[in-house]
């Protein structure tokens, strides 16, 4: 998902090109995070005019059962695995050759994300412990960055900032995901059926044994796939689980171009922003839309704590675990990066969409009138999130460009020294 990464593998076509020495692929094209973004803005748009204007057909829709699952089942619990195996490809090449694999490079976006999550989750929780009609149950829900609406703002608004601005936002978005994926396994595994989950750990041994016996044919992988996350679907852990595991386990080398995580990527990434999280937010983003639901988002317990989480939790825990980190240990910020960069950054980061959506599912799977406030939550604090981040960046980036151009010779540091940019 990462530009440098993409950059070091040879160019391969999924789809069809269009004709010309220049021209892009389509796959290219939706490898981008800004088209990502895009995607996923305008299926979110899509379900909230066909919710509200056509709500006997969305619901229609969503339910209607397909082979074992509804369509709203097969988007959450069976397409989804795809953006999750994604996003353990993702954590592999961090692991063995990125952000994560330099501990004290990674320190402080990693102490960050960690305190970005748990200071939503408190602040959920206390506005539903205080209140008489709270439902303390969605604690988890404001706890997501996601990662992908998160890079495609900054890509569009992080002209003059510096690489190491993007690089501690992808490196926090990436351990907030293996944060997000570890309270999945733990707090939404129910009623665990010790053959199913047998079954999915022997396919996926057997994916991690291919890997290291350098077994490269894809098509050996498919079939294989496809029965650990059937698995895994009736094991009682949730399904996507099974998508982190095989692309956990799928090789990659440092300096090696064209590696299996490499040709994974390559060949998945596309489908799963152009088609896999575009229809997933259609099918979770479609609520009803009023006056009255929109006045009652301030009101209630719910909204109130997914909003001042996703908003508030976000900017004081990344900041607040950024200067502890930062203070009491040897770690320090990326170069050139300054405090007020990582306010922006975690203002940023209370995008929690897709994660969030699906945090809300399984935290109210009974109780769809829950579930619909919460997801609308979602969408308001999102949006307010990359706006207010989005134009904080933007600011930043301007104030990184006029310290340039008057301190062509000098780095800007973070607060406490002469060389201030903040």
């Amino acid at each position: 998902m990462t530009d440098s990464h993409k950059n070091k593998r040879p160019h391969m076509s999924i789809l069809r090109p269009v004709t010309g020495p220049n021209a892009l692929h389509l796959s290219d094209i939706f490898r981008n995070e800004t088209t990502g973004g895009m995607l996923m803005l305008a299926a979110t748009v899509a379900a909230l005019l066909w919710a509200n204007f056509g709500q006997h057909s969305y619901h229609f829709f969503r339910e209607l059962t397909v082979g074992p699952l509804t369509i709203e089942g097969w988007a959450a619990d069976g397409l989804l695995t795809i953006f999750f195996f994604i996003a353990g490809l993702e954590l592999k090449r961090e692991f063995v050759e990125g952000s994560l694999s330099r501990p004290a490079d990674a320190l402080v976006p990693i102490v960050a994300a960690v305190c970005g999550m748990v200071f939503p989750a408190g602040i959920y929780t206390l506005f539903n412990l205080l209140s008489a009609d709270g439902h303390p149950a969605g604690w988890a829900i404001p706890m997501a960055t996601d990662i992908a609406f998160a890079l495609a703002v900054l890509a569009i608004v992080g002209s003059g900032l510096p690489q190491a601005v993007r690089a501690f936002l992808l490196t926090l978005a990436i351990a907030d995901d293996l944060g997000s994926i570890i309270v999945i396994a733990v707090f939404f595994s129910n009623g665990i059926d010790i053959w199913w989950l047998l079954g999915a750990i022997v396919c996926i041994s057997l994916w991690g044994v291919m890997q290291h016996f350098h077994v490269d044919n894809g098509w050996w992988y498919v079939p294989i796939f496809i029965v650990g996350w059937w698995c895994m679907l009736h094991s009682g852990v949730h399904a996507t689980i099974a998508g982190v595991a095989f692309g956990l386990l799928t090789r990659t080398e440092e300096d090696v171009l064209d590696d299996p995580v490499d040709r994974w990527q390559h060949k998945v990434e596309p489908w799963s922003a152009g088609a896999v999280v575009p229809f997933f937010a259609l099918m979770s983003a479609g609520v009803q839309v009023s006056k009255e639901t929109f006045l009652g988002l301030w009101a209630h317990p719910i909204s109130l704590g997914i909003i001042c989480g996703l908003i508030g939790g976000k900017v004081i825990g990344i900041t607040l675990g950024s200067w502890l980190t930062a203070r009491f240990t040897s770690a320090e910020l990326g170069r050139g990066v300054v405090w007020r960069d990582i306010i922006a950054v975690a203002m940023l980061a209370g995008i929690g969409f897709t994660v969030s959506m699906l945090m809300t599912d399984l935290s109210f799977p009974k109780n769809h009138g829950f579930a619909d406030e919460a997801k609308a939550s979602v969408l308001v604090a999102s949006f307010l999130a990359a706006i207010l981040g989005g134009a904080l960046l933007h600011h930043r980036g301007k104030r990184h460009s006029l310290w340039e151009e008057k301190h062509p010779h000098e780095v800007p540091v973070a607060a406490g020294t002469s060389n201030n940019a903040d």
